[in-house]
């Protein structure tokens, strides 16, 4: 298998040729440990200077996913303390293939633990295509629930479209609806699984555009919500008090550019992600067990374990804004 450049990852990334937070992050560990595996320098400080450039260059690629800052964090943790070319380029490999191992048992242990929340006979509305999400719903279905879904379309990427395949797949029923059916369905819907991109120090969800909306009209209709998310997809930085960046991405995918040129009056606004506050979320089910959005920051305390230092390396490895 011909490996991919760090360019051409950092692409992937940028134009959701790779996506999901999940796949992100393991996409950005891969891309780290190739480098420096095949990585030809004369000394340490070549070396590491070429590693951060490396780092800034995949973290750069989508604002919104902290996802992926953590992961590079956790994958180049250690390289200022490396001695010989060697030893740090052993370290960076090997902390890389512990997350791709701890990211994909993290799948498996949240499906797990999510799954338990679902009762028999359950009809489920999920939003966006979530990895873990999907995990629970179909761990659910595996161990012989009778369940149904509902799914939106998720504009205007048809995200919805990979998460009905997989659901079909797995010989889940399955209701396809536009985004803006959800408050026509909610009062069919027993319980909201939805991933996450971010998970804020005070439990606020960062997702999919949309997400927020369709989390008030479960609050609204007293229908139980709740969010899959491994531990580090939850926003260290937000403890000093940044602000997560939503990302803005092109109007074309709105809007064709030709169809775009003939409305010279009309700006296309094209925001790939909301935040829901975490009073519409009633559990948060991590890899390391579930609870209330309330308890965010003890997640961020004992399974990341950031200090204040590391949290200015950060802010200067990343494009976000300080504030």
């Amino acid at each position: 298998m011909m490996l991919m450049s760090v360019s051409e990852t950092a692409e992937k990334i940028k134009c959701m040729e790779i996506r999901g937070a999940g796949r992100i992050a393991r996409a950005a560990a891969v891309a780290l440990r190739d480098h420096a595996l095949s990585l030809r320098v004369p000394d340490l400080p070549a070396f590491t200077a070429e590693m951060e450039q490396t780092a800034k260059t995949l973290v750069a690629t989508r604002p919104t996913a902290v996802s992926l800052p953590n992961a590079v964090h956790i994958v180049m943790a250690g390289l200022d303390d490396a001695t010989t070319v060697e030893g740090a380029r052993d370290g960076i490999a090997g902390r890389a293939d512990r997350f791709l191992r701890s990211s994909r048992d993290a799948v498996e242990n949240i499906a797990r633990f999510g799954a338990s929340h679902i009762r028999d006979g359950d009809t489920i509305l999920t939003h966006c295509n979530s990895e873990v999400a999907l995990g629970c719903i179909i761990e659910a279905h595996r161990s012989g629930k009778d369940i149904e879904v509902f799914a939106t379309e998720v504009r205007p990427r048809n995200q919805g479209h990979i998460t009905i395949r997989a659901l079909n797949d797995a010989g889940i029923r399955t209701n396809f609806i536009v985004d803006s059916a959800v408050r026509s369905f909610i009062n069919d819907i027993d319980l909201v699984i939805v991933g996450a991109d971010a998970v804020t120090v005070n439990g606020a969800v960062v997702n999919k555009i949309g997400t927020s909306q369709v989390a008030h009209t479960a609050k609204e209709a007293r229908v139980n919500m709740i969010v899959a998310a491994e531990t580090y997809k939850f926003a260290p930085r937000t403890v000093v008090g940044e602000l997560i960046q939503i990302e803005e991405r092109s109007p074309d995918e709105v809007l064709p550019a030709a169809l775009a040129k003939t409305l010279p009056h009309v700006r296309v606004r094209n925001p790939a992600f909301d935040v829901t506050p975490a009073e519409y979320i009633d559990l948060i089910v991590t890899e390391a067990g579930a609870i209330p959005p309330q308890m965010a920051y003890v997640i961020i305390r004992e399974y990341l374990g950031w200090d204040i230092g590391e949290f200015q390396k950060s802010l200067e490895l990343n494009n976000f804004p300080e504030g």
